[in-house]
């Protein structure tokens, strides 16, 4: 095109062959006609700032313009991309691939046209091509020098580091500060240049690949990413600005995001004068009214970005290009304008086909070359995304981001275990494991099934597509998470639209227990391990104790291994808290490696593995259970310590903001997987197993069976000792769980008082003057706080108010107001209505308000003032209480701000939260008991093979490992809110042993190894999908001393 032919261009800059440009045309596609005619230059400048010509004639589209300038790069993800140009009143628009370009641009030779990332999709892994991450990354450079991309320091540091990384290699020294001197990633980057350099330091080994996929990681999770700001009046002509994402229209006040649209939720968008007006679909919890209306500058600006929204809801929520509307035969009625060009499904669906060739193309500013491989063949139907392992950052999150990041300044490294020989030969194995980005631990099992999805599809073209990342049903934490960072990504809930779906948290990453093709095992290998090992139920009995006491190794571990090494390298804690701690844990772990050890070799012999002609005298397990319960009664004086040590340990992050640091920063580890206090409490938890246990045993002998005297022994002496420690256990979870949720909850300064016990936490929606809005309740003997998330840079909730349940009442109130499921709380000074999300969820709020009412009223009295940085909320509910709850506290609770910090995004809070249920206090101790691990076959619903699992189930959630030796979880899946049933047979799945997982659109299935086996998964996750229904009233207990 024109003098693209006699000048060096951007193709033959990045050292692509002449004229091998893939259109961005479907197959059988012709490109449009290029009209004949005067030909006029326009000045295209590129994303690393270099400006080419192209001649176009007068009357050509836009889209040849887009298509030359795509061919040219070699792009054949170009749809992403868009051309941007500022018009005659010095507005920047985007070219119109439908309409001439000379109708666009009235003065060519004055005006410079960017080629930028127009549509940013919610996850950089369904980028196909390294050039397209590469200009993308590109992207993320420009906009954090031009400030448009914000975020702390860490994060902005972290950022500079991967780019440099990409640029110049491995860390040195001094290459690193000549180079940050010569080259200026944001305004006053010499405050910052230490830090980038200690990141820097940590990427060895990283290719520019994997730079740029690292970089986009923690770029999509800061909130402004991708975000282009218009500003706005909303009715009240309070100043805001509208962007507009891959998830729907978002409102900010100056950076903040204080509300989002889901495209779910949206009718219509339309546009009238200089009003901007957005329908809503009814929903019955919606606190809006059906039409929401947004005064902008002028008509352009608003029709501009009327535009802008037409485009990305058509490229990220249809299957195909939309059909041109007929042209009226007299008169026209509102704007034709249309999306021209692919879908993102369209797109995704065209790179996995293949058939385009791979061509090298070379990094202007790097100095070590990433050359896209020549070897692939166009039959390969293979990605060239870097694998890594499942982090959750989460959540996350994500925003679990920077935003809602548990661990803001930390990358999810790359670990390239592949398929098989599906591997880029530009990506390596970085030495390093990856830091999270998100605090959750792990990424959600949802997220593995997306990208499971993704790599069935390229190997089986035929087969149907995946997901094109529309955002309408998956239940993303994290994100967990810790998406996270922070999780949960929240995609596809059903949400009010008044709340932040988080969808930045929640991102399909790729484990590599979905990579690694041992984890498939055939029919015929089940077949031959079934025939091979014994039947018998009590042998199923005892490898419970063997696989469960694995778990339990690990978990004491936590403390005695990774806890105590962390600890030795900090100054941070003092002496004799350090001795407390790891003295009554150290002799714990020493007894029980000797415990595994022998119940393994007992499971040898049993299985006929060792000694096969003696191993009938071995065909049980009581014996082993006796000996070893009698000598854990010599460890019951460390046991009875560790109440002291969660005082002690409590109490000196209380006094020492170090150690508060240390702690925080610990629990953010992958190895961490639960809340550090609740590893103190293990040891604990333990002895409940072990009588569960021999009561099943003792159960299933007949008296007169071989092992029957044995385990009746060691049913009555780990009873005894359950016994003696249960009152003790009983405290120390209350004084636990209170210490959790203090973690979760800004605002609050005094939760964890004597005597106080919490009793239900869940998601209600509260009645205001503006209609419902979600809420999160933390309901204890004396009180009920109330809380909302999504306005602070943490994963924390913010407490807006509390009632006092000394002389409360509670009423049933759906006729009053109109709402199903609906409660008035009347307390002596405020009354607030709240509604359930379901019939079952109202009784048992209803059931638990009510008995901590009957407690309150036994007490002494009012509770104490609660709350640090809000003052009471004392409106009724017919007041407009809604707007100084959410907007109004971004000042209010500066203080409370400016403490903030990362904070794990998979806690079951946050699950509650996005799930819309709840959960109470007799619903933990249930979970305590119901703790199982063992090797599961997991299938998802659209795959063939069974992948075999290291599967831990606690604390309401499955975590999965590729092995019982791996020291931290690769991926983990919040059950609360699931489903459990058995498939049907219609579902085709014809195993035995198989029990199936289905949350919306999730659906998982699980195969066990035996019918008991299968049994004891179906009893522990059944108390987790349903809450047990409270069949006593909880009476109330001493007060606790702490």
């Amino acid at each position: 095109m024109g003098e693209t032919e006699q000048r060096p261009t951007a193709g033959s800059r990045l050292g692509a062959q002449e004229n091998a440009g893939i259109s961005t045309l479907e197959h059988g596609q012709k490109p449009p006609m290029t009209p004949p005619g005067k030909l006029i230059s326009i000045k295209i400048q590129m994303l690393d700032d270099t400006q080419e010509t192209f001649d176009v004639p007068q009357r050509a589209p836009g889209k040849v313009l887009h298509d030359a300038v795509c061919n040219h790069l070699n792009l054949v993800e170009g749809d992403y991309f868009g051309l941007e140009f500022p018009d005659h009143k010095k507005m920047m628009v985007w070219l119109d691939l439908l309409k001439p370009v000379m109708k666009q641009i009235r003065r060519p030779k004055h005006v410079v046209v960017k080629f930028v990332v127009k549509f940013f999709p919610p996850d950089h892994a369904q980028l196909q091509e390294e050039l397209t991450r590469y200009l993308f990354a590109l992207q993320v450079k420009q906009d954090l020098a031009q400030g448009r991309l914000t975020c702390n320091d860490t994060s902005t540091a972290l950022l500079i580091s991967h780019i440099v990384q990409s640029e110049i290699g491995d860390f040195d020294e001094t290459i690193d500060r000549e180079h940050l001197a010569k080259n200026k990633y944001i305004p006053q980057q010499e405050a910052l240049e230490d830090k980038i350099m200690e990141f820097h330091r940590s990427h060895m080994g990283q290719t520019p690949a994997e730079s740029d996929f690292q970089l986009l990681e923690i770029a999509r999770r800061l909130e402004m990413y991708g975000i282009r700001l218009h500003p706005a009046k909303d009715r009240e002509g309070t100043k805001i600005n509208l962007a507009v994402a891959n998830t729907g229209i978002l409102v900010f006040q100056g950076h903040t995001k204080i509300n989002a649209f889901n495209w779910a939720k949206v009718r219509k968008l339309s546009f009238k004068r200089k009003r901007f007006l957005i329908k809503l679909r009814p929903d019955v919890n919606s606190s809006f009214q059906d039409t929401l209306e947004f005064l902008m500058a002028s008509r352009d600006f608003c029709k501009s970005f009327w535009k802008i929204c037409v485009e990305h809801h058509a490229f990220f929520r249809l299957f195909e290009e939309p059909k041109p509307k007929p042209k009226p035969v007299l008169f026209s009625r509102g704007s034709s304008f249309r999306f021209s060009g692919r879908t993102q499904k369209q797109v995704l669906d065209y790179v996995k086909e293949g058939g385009h060739k791979k061509v090298q193309f070379e990094r202007k500013h790097s100095k070590i070359h990433s050359i896209r491989s020549l070897s692939a063949q166009p039959s390969e139907q293979h990605t060239e995304v870097p694998k890594q392992s499942s982090s959750f950052a989460c959540g996350d999150d994500s925003d679990a981001a920077a935003v809602q990041s548990s661990r803001q300044g930390k990358e999810l490294k790359a670990s390239t275990e592949d398929t098989g020989q599906h591997k880029s030969p530009s990506l390596k194995k970085s030495p390093k494991e990856g830091r999270k980005v998100d605090g959750a631990v792990v990424s959600t099992v949802e997220e593995e099934e997306e990208a499971a999805k993704d790599r069935m599809q390229q190997n089986r073209p035929q087969s149907q597509q995946p997901s094109t990342g529309s955002l309408t049903g998956s239940p993303h934490l994290s994100e967990l998470s810790i998406n996270s960072q922070g999780g949960p990504s929240v995609a596809n809930m059903s949400l009010s639209p008044n709340l932040s779906p988080d969808a930045k948290q929640s991102s399909p990453l790729i484990s590599p227990l979905l990579n690694d093709p041992s984890c498939i095992r055939t029919e015929e290998e089940e077949e031959v391990k079934r025939k091979r090992f014994p039947t018998e139920k009590a042998y199923f009995i005892a490898k419970e104790v063997a696989t469960t006491e694995r778990t339990y190794l690990k978990d004491l571990e936590v403390i005695t291994s990774w806890f105590q090494s962390a600890v030795s390298k900090e100054d941070c804690m003092p002496e004799t808290l350090r001795n407390l701690i790891f003295s009554n844990f150290e002799p714990l772990h020493k007894f029980h490696t000797g415990f595994l050890k022998e119940i393994e070799q007992r499971l040898a012999l049993w299985e006929g593995r060792s000694n096969a002609h003696i191993k009938g005298d071995y065909q049980r397990i009581g014996d082993v259970m006796l000996k070893n319960i009698q000598s854990m009664k010599q460890l019951t004086i460390h046991l009875w310590k560790h109440n002291e040590i969660l005082i002690e340990l409590e109490n000196g992050i209380k006094n020492s903001r170090k150690l508060e640091t240390f702690c925080r920063d610990f629990e953010l580890q992958k190895v961490c997987y639960l809340p550090l206090n609740t590893f103190l409490l293990r040891p604990l938890h333990r002895l409940m197993h072990y009588k569960q246990i021999m009561e099943r045993l003792c159960k299933h002998y007949p008296p007169s069976h071989i092992d029957f005297r044995d385990s009746r022994a060691a049913l009555a002496e780990i009873s005894e000792m359950v016994a003696q420690l249960h009152g003790n256990m009983i405290k120390m979870e209350n004084f636990q769980k209170l210490h959790e949720l203090k973690k979760d909850l800004i605002g609050i300064d005094n939760l964890v008082i004597p005597g106080r016990e919490f009793i239900r936490l869940g998601s209600l929606s509260k009645l205001s003057g503006k209609g419902l809005q979600q809420r999160m309740f933390f309901l204890f003997n004396d009180i009920l706080l109330y809380t909302s998330r999504g306005l602070t840079a943490s994963n924390q909730f913010k407490v807006h108010g509390h009632l006092p349940l000394y002389g409360m009442t509670i009423e049933e109130s759906e006729e009053e107001w109109g709402v199903p499921h609906c409660l008035t709380l009347r307390g002596q000074h405020q009354s607030i209505v709240v509604a359930a999300s379901t019939h079952a969820e109202m009784d048992k709020w209803t059931e638990d308000v009510q008995m901590a009412i009957d407690l309150a009223e036994k007490s002494s009295g009012p509770v104490p003032e609660l709350l640090a940085s809000s003052p009471p909320d004392n409106k009724s509910p017919d007041e407009t209480t809604v707007d100084q709850e959410s907007e109004d506290d971004l000042s209010a609770s500066r203080t409370s701000l400016e403490r903030q910090s990362p904070h794990r995004g998979n806690t079951t809070v946050h699950v509650c939260w996005h799930r819309n249920t709840s959960v109470s206090m007799i619903d933990f101790s249930i979970a305590v008991e119901n703790q199982l691990s063992g090797n599961l076959l997991r299938k998802f619903k659209n795959s063939n093979g069974w992948q075999k699992l290291w599967v831990v189930f606690t604390n309401f959630c499955m975590f999965f490992y590729k092995s019982h030796q791996d020291n931290h979880p690769l991926a983990s899946l919040p059950l609360l809110g699931y489903s459990l049933t058995i498939p049907s047979e219609s579902e085709n799945i014809h195993k035995d042993y198989v029990f199936k997982l289905h949350f919306k659109s999730h659906v998982y299935y699980f195969r066990a190894e035996s019918e008991y086996t299968f049994e004891r998964w179906m009893e522990v996750i059944r108390s987790a999908t349903s809450s047990a229904s409270r069949t006593r009233a909880l009476s109330h207990k001493e007060p606790h001393t702490y």
